[in-house]
């Protein structure tokens, strides 16, 4: 009876760690294509009239692949989907709904999980830049300020259009296995060139 015991808790282990590694692998491979997306439609001319609105603002499908934020210090170069929803964020790093695009003078909030495209934002400082390359231009910010919030703080989130500000939002503890009980966000300011 133990040494039946024993090979089922192998095999259910086994079949945990093939799915995890499954998991990951997936997600590789739709940020991967969502980036190839990205680059096709950045590396185009310059064009002002994708996902026009009406009121001049750009809004793109859910789920689509719209732009790449680049991270020169980590030398990363991250696809932007729009949406949050864990679909979406498996393709990279999400846009969320109702925040602003860049020249469009509002509160840009991107989100990304700890664990895949955003695996290495601790690593980042104040006076350290990020870049947002989208089919009608190019946008630098310096990053100006971090802090950590609980989960269910959502008053950073205000989506004003004031001022325009760039939030990058992920969990946190950045090691913590599991649904992590805070959201660690970085702000930055739109550059001046």
């Amino acid at each position: 009876m133990m040494k039946k015991l024993s090979y089922l808790l192998i095999v259910v282990g086994l079949c945990i760690v093939g799915y995890a590694v499954w998991e990951i692998i997936d997600t590789k491979m739709q940020t991967s294509q969502s980036l190839n997306e990205a680059k096709a439609m950045v590396e185009s001319p310059p064009n002002k009239e994708v996902y026009k609105e009406e009121d001049g603002t750009f809004k793109p499908p859910i789920g689509e692949a719209v732009g790449i934020l680049q991270i020169p210090k980590l030398k990363a170069d991250l696809p932007i989907v729009e949406g949050t929803d864990p679909d979406d964020l498996e393709k990279g790093v999400g846009h969320y709904k109702g925040s602003y695009y860049p020249n469009e003078n509002g509160q840009i909030v991107l989100s990304g999980h700890r664990d895949t495209v955003f695996r290495k934002a601790g690593e980042l400082e104040i006076g350290d830049t990020l870049k947002i390359a989208l089919p009608y231009g190019s946008f630098e910010y310096e990053i100006t300020d971090t802090k950590i919030v609980e989960a269910d703080d959502l008053s950073i989130i205000t989506l004003q259009n004031e001022t325009e500000e760039l939030l990058l939002t992920t969990c946190y503890p950045f090691s913590y296995v599991g649904n992590a009980p805070q959201r660690y966000i970085i702000y930055a300011k739109k550059k001046v060139v």
